[in-house]
């Protein structure tokens, strides 16, 4: 059964009727068979699209190891062409946003996104490569793997804290390895999980079209959903959550996705015209505010600010944006990205006022009318939005045994994700938790990070210990310009630009020493995505490789995600 509290949503629009594709059984007449190469055709480690059947529906055939595999010729997150991405060992990366497919079951083994990719039959005969595919299958291109109902006779009770994307992929991988016990997830929201990045380049989103899941979805897997809820305290030693409806809940593992809050203070927070963005409420409410005539300014030059800049733009009179730093995304992308960024922004005409801070934010009658900046200039604001940085959920917390880093509220973590207390994880924007490869401890905000986490989460909860082992990928879209990044430029001493960063065709690579250790790429697909690959195979590329990008024509035993 699924419990709902006070939750009010229609049902999505998205349909779950692909879950029952994968499978080759049924009909002979409901699977095409088609010869689609000869066997040389395609070179070891190679891939290539084929079209098969009569309605213009493609699989991906791979060879690798002298052995043929067939998938999904699409990534199930946004539908990028596969065959454009990074070919790893048994898996095949999307060149848009770095997810990963399994090449012999389709399954997603990295994200963003959650569904996996149909697999199919292949035999060769005769040198000719066949293919076997189930018409459903080839027309979802993307499927979901059913959940365990709950066994009554389990008793094991496990909860989960958070409804973003680690917290969703927690309950949802927990049904999928068949665990049959208890399972709950709370939740402040009173939707179901849903994708908040979109959130920033759409303010008027309708709710049920960025749904993670639809709600026949959870109830199949017998997930109980307790929304408008939060948590109060935790007592360790009892394993007790209690709640803001005065419930109390004994679990056996727990998993605290809690995420974080846009910061703000009293001084700006009293004014009706200033908001921050989290919830699709948030969202809503700035979208509502703005209009032709209104004069916004953006304080915090980040990913929230920049994308919120470039989202309403057009929506109203006048952008300003304030940033305490030289330029946009200094912090995350580097000066030199930042710098052509901040370019861009300004011939639409957006306004920066960067190496700056706000002095008063000045206001009459619960509105804000003014921000007076600390060289005494002073903007129009009608509209404000801060978007500063973040803070931990972790007040309930407070009284418990688990450890709290001191310098940043994160929840420190091994890499297992398990707390200090046995049986007790974290993960996504709320842990401290090791980077791969560097094991470098961090907190960072990427969707596809924060994803993984619920994964590996649920894995430590049934017992299967399995190590962090994810390369961070994240992306943005500015005006029309796709920015991609993957690895973790901690503390890199300095960057090789190889290509035309002044019309967006290049890639930077973050050097720390000899080694780099991560890349951005604009107009570049899928570089971003083989770097993930050859850090994931465990690999190093050093800066002699990377001049003139050296590295993507080099021999196999050199770098194994060269696309062919």
């Amino acid at each position: 059964m699924l419990f709902i509290r006070r939750l009010v949503f229609r049902s999505s629009i998205h349909s779950q009727s692909r879950v029952f594709c994968r499978t080759m059984s049924g009909p002979n007449d409901d699977v095409i068979e088609q010869i689609v190469c000869k066997e040389n055709d395609i070179p070891d480690n190679g891939m290539q699209e084929f079209e098969i059947g009569n309605n213009g529906n493609k699989v991906l055939v791979v060879k690798q190891n002298n052995e043929f595999f067939a998938v999904g010729s699409k990534c199930s997150h946004y539908g990028a062409p596969l065959v454009k991405g990074a070919l790893g060992n048994g898996t095949v990366r999307c060149p848009w946003h770095g997810a990963c497919f399994n090449l012999k079951t389709g399954d997603i083994e990295d994200f963003p996104g959650l569904d996996s990719i149909p697999s199919f039959k292949v035999s060769v005969t005769n040198g000719n490569v066949k293919v076997s595919a189930n018409k459903c299958a080839l027309e979802n291109a993307k499927f979901v793997k059913p959940l365990t109902k709950r066994n009554p006779e389990n008793k094991c009770t496990f909860i989960v804290i958070g409804s973003g994307p680690a917290g969703t992929e927690c309950v949802e991988k927990l049904r999928q390895e068949g665990y049959d016990g208890r399972l709950i997830l709370i939740s402040k929201d009173a939707y179901l999980p849903y994708d908040r990045t979109k959130l920033s380049k759409a303010l008027n989103s309708d709710v049920n079209g960025i749904l993670l899941r639809s709600l026949p979805f959870y109830e199949s897997g017998d997930i109980e959903l307790l929304t408008k809820t939060s948590v109060e305290s935790i007592d360790t030693s009892t394993k007790v959550v209690y709640l803001s409806n005065n419930e109390q809940l004994t679990f056996d593992a727990l998993f605290i996705a809690s995420g974080m809050t846009p910061r703000s203070t009293p001084e700006v927070s009293k004014y009706d015209n200033v908001f921050t963005l989290r919830t699709i409420e948030d969202a809503h409410k700035i979208h509502q505010s703005l209009s032709s005539d209104c004069h916004l300014v953006v304080v915090g030059s980040s990913f929230i600010g920049m994308e919120l800049a470039a989202a309403t733009f057009s929506k109203v009179k006048s952008v300003h944006v304030i940033g305490r730093s030289d330029v946009p995304f200094k912090e995350s992308l580097g000066k030199e990205i930042g710098e052509r960024v901040q370019e861009l922004f300004e011939s639409k005409g957006v306004v920066f006022h960067m190496k700056t801070s706000v002095k008063n934010y000045i206001g009459y009658n619960n509105r804000l009318s003014e921000i007076e900046l600390s060289d005494g200039q002073k903007l129009k604001a009608d509209v404000c939005i801060m978007a500063t940085g973040s803070k931990t959920n972790v007040e309930f917390l407070a009284g418990s045994n688990i450890a709290i880093n001191s310098s940043n509220g994160t929840i420190e973590v091994d890499k297992y994700l398990e707390t200090n207390v046995k049986g007790i994880f974290a993960g996504g924007d709320v842990a401290n938790a090791p980077v791969y490869p560097s094991n470098i401890k961090s907190s960072l905000g990427h969707w596809q990070l924060a994803t993984y986490h619920g994964k590996i989460a649920a894995l430590q909860m049934l017992g299967k210990k399995t190590p962090i082992k994810s390369v961070p990928f994240f992306w943005t879209a500015l005006f029309g310009t796709s920015i991609r990044f993957a690895g973790f430029n901690h503390g890199y001493t300095d960057v090789l630009i190889n290509g035309d960063l002044e019309n967006f065709k290049a890639v930077v690579y973050y050097c720390k020493g000899n080694e780099v250790v991560a890349v951005a790429t604009v107009g570049s697909d899928p570089i971003a995505a083989q770097f993930a690959e050859l850090l994931g195979s465990g690999r190093t590329l050093n800066k002699e490789q990377a001049i003139d990008n050296k590295w993507l024509t080099e021999e196999e035993d050199t770098v194994v995600c060269t696309r062919l």
